[in-house]
């Protein structure tokens, strides 16, 4: 049907145009212009440019040229050797031959353009369904993060879409066409890997294949690569071909090493590490679905003995009753839940756990399991039983010490001042005896040094038994003042060179009668372990330092051996030098009372250069 109106719109042109012909030619042949060139050419535009089909302008396009031609030849060869009529019979007969051949060649072409305008149709339907797949894939291609690529090996050139770019971070001068520029950028430790098994997937003719690598991105660093390979072969079974998929698995690496630490962890863990259900059964208890081996280790329990079954199973039913209800409550309430209680190994042995119990949730943060972790505990369990046992053996023994020296002390103070006061008696009665005399002056020494003892030793408990103690402001130079006093007769026998320097420190918060103990204590030392080759000299400073005031006392005396004795300086009768008055109290007593004051003392001490004391109290 199309091909007879195409032919009918060419018979039409050809009338007309044979029309417009012969007219022209008898208007020319009779010198008449009744149409006039230009009103033809108008005409033969008109209908060139309302012609739709491509077939129709060639084949009006050809008619006019050869018409043109032969009437053109004819006219100028012709007219001056025919006559008129004669002219005309030749034209119209050139004119009939040239309209057949037209008419002929506007078929040939019909059918022509006909076959080839099918033939369009089906390649604008491939290209379509070409594009439509192209876009498909490239969606994919974004939908999935892969970076497709192209390996033609025949030409060795290798393609890649879009992902390259986006992915990996290449420009697009930055990527190269070859197969060994994609190998060059596979890790060094990869590459000779991943070049034996491509070419042996190509030799073995496999037709997919898969594998890992890292890939080195624009920025210098790598990714790792899950890579999979597709081999298009020609009808002569060779690989021409090679299609690949590259996605980036980084994170799923680095999820799967985090993973892997965390299940080393589980796994080589001391505590025994239960995993159970979120679910719990009609008693309460999530059942089992993993244990470490820490806990066959501890509970002597096999992994296939306990899993599908409840933590009932090495529970102590006894010991978990106080802890039970709690216990439900933390799981219905999915919190996390820390008890200890005793448990039963598979040997029917009770020991003692730190029972901790974790809810843990999915990606759409529902409770999904339990972790509970058992800490073996029966050893510190002994310990600390063995501990109280200490302590209370530890709280009687020193109620009874202070018990034994409150006795003593009270037992000893009427015989000593029994014995004070027959001394006294005696000193005024005349003896004339050198040797009694001389024995009942060092029965009398002893029986004071005897009496300080005691007197020490009861401000040692008094200050032992006391908590706290009670402090006031305290004028640093009245306290000084009173030490003074006391020792006036020894001072003015021995004369030491005394400089006393307190600053701007006027004051301090404490316990009067303890400091001007400790100060009593420290110059009554100075005085007596002074060197006897040169005069005493005695420093007493007082200042502030960080939030602390300093009192330091140096002498420059025989001094201590520190290196022998720096664990000993302030013990309990330690004594350093062969002095007869020497009871191995004072500095003990001295360190008691500061710190029952809450201060530090320190000591710098060396032999024949003099002893240096700093005592640290804090700022109220």
């Amino acid at each position: 049907m199309g091909a007879k109106v195409h032919f009918i719109s060419i018979k039409k042109t050809v009338i007309i145009i044979l029309y417009i012909i012969v007219t022209q030619t008898i208007a020319i042949a009779m010198k008449n212009h009744f149409f006039t060139k230009k009103n033809c050419f108008h005409k033969l535009f008109f209908i060139f440019g309302v012609m739709k089909n491509k077939s129709n302008k060639i084949i009006l396009t050809y008619f006019l040229i050869v018409l043109i031609l032969v009437f053109t030849s004819q006219y100028f060869l012709l007219r001056d050797y025919l006559p008129q009529t004669l002219f005309l019979i030749s034209f119209l007969i050139s004119f009939s031959v040239i309209s057949a051949s037209t008419v002929f060649f506007g078929y040939l072409i019909s059918k022509n353009f006909k076959n080839v305008t099918k033939h369009l149709k089906k390649l604008e339907v491939k290209n379509e369904e070409l594009f439509k797949s192209n876009e498909r894939y490239d969606i994919v291609a974004k939908a999935t993060s892969d970076t497709i690529w192209d390996w033609d090996t025949k030409t060795n050139k290798f393609i890649f879409n879009k992902g390259i770019h986006g992915i990996f971070g290449y420009n697009k001068d930055a990527v190269g066409d070859t197969i060994q520029w994609w190998f060059d950028k596979i890790h060094p430790e990869d590459s000779l890997k991943m070049s034996v098994k491509v070419y042996s997937y190509i030799e073995q003719k496999t037709e997919k294949w898969q594998d890992y690598y890292r890939f080195l991105c624009g920025d210098g660093s790598y990714k790792y690569v899950y890579d999979r390979g597709f081999l298009v072969m020609d009808e002569n079974d060779s690989v021409i071909r090679v299609i690949g998929a590259m996605q980036d698995i980084t994170k799923l690496k680095e999820e799967e090493q985090r993973l892997r630490l965390l299940e080393t962890v589980i796994t080589q863990t001391k505590d025994a590490i239960i995993i159970t259900e979120a679910d719990s059964n009609e008693r309460g208890i999530p059942k089992i679905v993993y244990v470490n081996p820490a806990f066959s280790k501890l509970t002597g329990y096999n992994p296939n003995e306990v899993i599908g079954k409840t933590p009932q199973v090495f529970m102590s039913k006894n010991s978990v009753k106080a802890d039970i209800k709690n216990l439900n409550n933390a799981i219905k309430k999915k919190e996390e839940f820390t008890f200890e209680t005793i448990n039963v190994n598979k040997n029917n042995q009770e020991y003692w756990v730190n029972f901790t119990m974790i809810p843990i949730t999915n990606f759409d943060d529902e409770h999904s399991h339990w972790i509970s972790i058992q800490r073996d505990i029966s050893k510190e369990k002994e310990r600390e039983e063995e501990r109280e046992h200490l302590i209370s053996e530890l709280t009687q023994n020193n109620k009874d010490l202070k018990q034994f020296s409150y006795i003593t002390s009270h037992n000893l103070r009427a015989p000593l001042s029994n014995l004070t006061g027959l001394l006294n008696l005696i000193e005024d009665i005349p003896i004339e005896n050198e040797e009694l005399k001389e024995l009942i002056d060092g029965f009398s020494k002893s029986t004071n040094l005897l009496n300080e003892t005691i007197n020490d030793l009861v401000k040692v408990i008094i200050i032992k038994d006391s908590p706290s103690i009670e402090k006031e402001e305290v004028i640093i130079r009245d306290v000084f003042e009173n030490v003074f006093n006391q020792l006036t007769f020894i001072i003015g026998i021995q004369k030491p060179i005394l400089k006393l320097s307190l600053g701007k420190t006027k004051t301090l918060v404490i316990n009067k009668t303890y400091l001007e103990s400790i100060l009593l204590n420290l110059m009554t030392n100075s005085l007596k372990y002074r060197d006897e080759k040169r005069q005493l000299r005695i420093s007493i400073t007082s200042y502030s330092e960080d939030n602390m005031t300093i009192i330091k006392f140096t002498d420059n005396g025989i001094g201590i051996d520190l290196e022998r004795n720096k664990d000993k300086v302030f013990g309990l009768y330690q004594r350093f030098h062969n002095h007869t008055d020497s009871k191995g109290l004072g500095l003990y007593l001295v360190k008691s009372q500061i710190e029952a004051m809450g201060g530090n003392i320190a000591i710098k001490s060396e032999v024949g250069k003099g002893t240096s004391f700093k005592l640290s109290f804090k700022n109220q």
